[in-house]
């Protein structure tokens, strides 16, 4: 069935995250281009709601959609893959939430891990997605919703941290 004809699923939110955060850093990159005086805040600014947005969706991740996706499929070294390429990122978003200045280094780390995001992205969007959607188990819909809930939750717990 095409995908236009079949309920959106947790495969298509996962993605929709994908390509709002990889539109984030494009913008970060005509940002680190610009001249303007306050350039150097808003690509902090930007890198920290790319942080955000991808410690988040990690989060849901790993809390819903990968141990399911583990139990329903027997090659699983792509998920393990996955939760590695995970914490890789972490470390990097870790390095870039505690910079105080957008200096060289800063944009460096916000680089590497763009690049490092558009493999991992690859990979769910060309393999592990459409093993997903082979199990006929998974009822990935009803994941979508539970997904967008605890994404919800955990913006909610943030902004309230911030």
């Amino acid at each position: 069935m095409p995908s236009s004809q079949r309920q959106k699923d947790v495969c298509d939110l996962l993605d929709a995250d994908h390509k709002a955060v990889k539109k984030m850093f494009s913008d970060f990159e005509s940002l680190s281009k610009s001249k303007a005086r306050n350039a150097a805040q808003l690509r902090m600014d930007l890198a920290r709601k790319i942080c955000t947005e991808l410690t988040v969706h990690a989060q849901v991740e790993e809390e819903i959609f990968y141990p399911a996706l583990r139990e329903a499929i027997k090659e699983t070294d792509l998920i393990a893959e996955a939760e590695v390429e995970h914490q890789t990122a972490k470390d990097l978003i870790a390095q870039i939430e505690s910079a105080d200045t957008a200096d060289e280094s800063f944009d460096a780390k916000v680089t590497v891990l763009g690049e490092y995001i558009d493999h991992h992205v690859k990979e769910e969007r060309n393999e592990m997605f459409p093993k997903a959607r082979a199990v006929k188990k998974l009822d990935l819909v009803a994941m979508r919703a539970e997904v967008e809930a605890r994404k919800q939750e955990l913006l909610d717990e943030l902004l309230a941290a911030a």
